[in-house]
Order: C-alpha cells, then structure tokens, then sequence
C-alpha cells in the first residue's frame, strides 16, 4: 500500500430539518460570536426556502450580514464586492448556504475577509498563507460535495475558470439537511447527482492520490448515488431518495477532496465557462464519451465499479466496463437532461475551441489515468457532439 493522507472537515450533522434550528446549532458551535455572514444566491433567497433558517439565526442573537447575489459559476468581482462587504460588517463566521457556488463563495470570503492576500495571489494549488474565519457549510443541492472539500472555483476573465485548492478551505463544520432539497427540480436533481456520481468515478481513478479511504467513500458513494437518483427525480419529496442522495453526494466529495478529478471534469469546465451551462450538465455531457477514452487504462476499475452498481454483473473484465459505461449512457438518458452537445446550442465549429481551452487545465489533467492531448479532447467532443 502507498502512504497516503486523508483530511475531512472535523463535524458532520445529517439532521432532516434541521436548518429550522440553524441558530442553536451554530451558538453551540460559536458561543462567543455574534456577526454571521450568510452567502447564498437571490433564488434561494426569494423562494423562501432559506426564510426558517434565517429566522432561527435572528432568534438565536445572530447578526447577519446576508450575501445573496451569488450567481452560477461566479465571477472574481462577485468575490471581490461580497468580501467588501463582509469585511465592513465586520463578519465573525461564515456560511454558505446554497448550491456550490454559494458554497465556493463562501470558502474564500472566509479567507480573503480576515487575510493580506488578494484572490489573485491565492490562485493555484496551496498558495494560501494565512487563516481564515470560522467556516460552515450547508448544501442546498446534493451534488457538488463542496461543503467538504478545499477547493473552489471562480470564473476567470470573460470565459475560463481557475481554482483555489487548499487545506485552508476546509470547513469546520458541514451540515446536511435533505429538507433543503426536497424542492430541486428535475433537471437540477438530475445534473447536480449526475455530477457526484462524476466525483465518485474520478476519484476511483485518479493518477496519482487514489488511496483505499477515498475508493471505499466513493464506491459507497456510487452505490447510494446510482440506486437514488432516478427515485429523487421522479419524485422530489421522497425523503428516503433525497437524504441517499445527500449523503452520497457529501461521500463522493471527501473521496475526490483526497483523490482529484480528472478529464471529465477538464472538458466539462469549458462548457460552463464559455456557454454557461449548469456544471453538472456539462460533466453529463461528456462523461460516457470520457470513459470510453480511458477504458484501456481503466478497465480493472470500471469493472469493479460495474459490480457495485450492478450486483448481479458477471462478466470479464471488459465486458464489465464497457456495460458500465452503457448504464451510465442509460441512467443520463432515463433523467431526460440533454445528452449531445448539440442539442445545448454548442455549434461543430465551436469544439477546437474547447479542445484548446480544456488543455488550459492541467491541475485535473495530469490526474486522469490516461493522458490526453488537444487532438484526443477533440476527439471526444466530437463523439460527445
């Protein structure tokens, strides 16, 4: 066995409504402190669906400074203004509360609100160099895993997106509430499960930081994810689906949190970032085509994971992946999200740019158990088209 090291966030409460005590819980956590910025965004915040949280913060002393003009896949002025503001209220915790962006807005201002460093110094891998402010995270989406992992993502310039991965963005304190997400639409469901069930596979191969803790949260992660996701579709109000879909989410982000994503995710970002399409999607988009670019290389793996969300599979291991693959295909087709990048509005002439722009991310690249050369992403977007 290779050394390995595994880092989580150190308190998880999985608790069916419990945002509508929200202000106790986080007065046990900080009894010291009073001013709490939340940051969400304006559908939460006008749907109503955050109103008992928030009450409960008010009753319970809190003074809150409320951030809600995240947007998908925000930019570095959307960073910028809300850590501003933060900074003049003088915020003592920070909350996301929300989708992933919320969530990765979050992270930063809990860095940039209390530091020196501006966002652009602390882009790239560990650049980071001081503390941050109390951190807490609750998902409105079960999906990204972001309330328990060190990495967030800001849109950069007009149509690229750059990390920030570090140990510093850790929360101190993840907390699910499946109440949250009763009332995600079928297509959010959809994407949003799709997209951990993407952070499950990567993180079963990725290149380099793969380690027996991160395959055995990802395959659980798999295994709850895959039995859930049409049930939660189906029905947004099953409670048993919604809450599997939570925790298998949250599984799936500690795994790729130790164990990195890859190309999937590589060539899904330009699709967001350039036609601004749902994170999750794009990873739909092109997962299957993916996969059957890596299979050589990841065979044995996707053999294994044939067995965890196919129980009575029996066959080589070839046979394995490539009906592995098939399911996938079938579960992204049963959802009814698009599936060709033609049916999103991406054109046969914008694929080279993709292609180009995918190459452009060489932290998730170099993870993926197959290299992969402009001509090879080109390749695949053309299948995916």
């Amino acid at each position: 066995m290779n050394a390995f090291r595994f880092q989580t966030v150190p308190t998880l409460v999985v608790e069916y409504g419990v945002a509508r005590r929200l202000g106790v819980l986080l007065r046990e956590q900080y009894p010291g402190l009073s001013r709490l910025c939340v940051v969400t965004d304006g559908f939460l915040r006008r749907s109503g669906l955050i109103d008992p949280a928030l009450a409960d913060l008010e009753a319970n002393g809190w003074q809150v400074t409320l951030i809600d003009d995240v947007i998908a896949d925000p930019p570095e002025q959307i960073v910028v203004d809300a850590a501003s503001r933060a900074r003049s209220a003088g915020v003592e915790v920070v909350l996301g509360l929300g989708g992933g962006s919320s969530m990765d807005v979050a992270k930063l201002l809990a860095v940039l609100v209390p530091g020196t460093q501006t966002l652009q110094q602390i882009y790239g891998v560990k650049q980071i160099t001081g503390g941050r402010l109390p951190l807490v995270q609750m998902p409105t989406t079960a999906g990204t895993g972001s309330e328990v992992t060190a990495v967030s993502i800001v849109t950069t310039g007009a149509k690229t997106k750059t990390g920030v991965v570090a140990p510093q963005l850790l929360a101190d304190l993840a907390i699910l509430d499946a109440e949250l997400t009763t009332g995600l639409p079928r297509a959010a469901t959809a994407a949003t499960g799709i997209d951990a069930m993407v952070h499950a596979i990567e993180a079963c191969t990725s290149a380099h930081l793969k380690n027996p803790v991160s395959d055995m949260l990802a395959q659980q992660a798999l295994r709850l994810l895959s039995r859930h996701l049409l049930r939660a579709c189906d029905n947004g109000a099953d409670r048993e689906a919604r809450e599997t879909m939570l925790l298998g989410a949250m599984f799936a982000g500690q795994a790729f949190a130790n164990a990195p994503v890859a190309a999937v995710h590589a060539l899904a970002y330009p699709i967001g970032g350039i036609f601004h399409l749902p994170h999750g999607l794009s990873n739909a988009l092109v997962l299957p085509h993916v996969l059957r670019f890596n299979v050589a290389e990841a065979v044995d793996v996707y053999a294994q994971l044939a067995r965890v969300v196919l129980p009575e599979a029996d066959r080589n291991p070839r046979e394995l992946a490539d009906r592995f693959i098939d399911y996938l295909e079938s579960m992204i087709k049963a959802t009814g999200i698009p599936r060709r990048l033609r049916d999103v509005g991406i054109g046969e002439a914008d694929l080279p740019r993709l292609a180009q722009d995918a190459m452009l991310q060489t932290r998730l690249l170099v993870n993926n158990p197959r290299p992969v050369t402009e001509a090879d992403a080109l390749a695949i977007y053309r299948a995916a088209y």
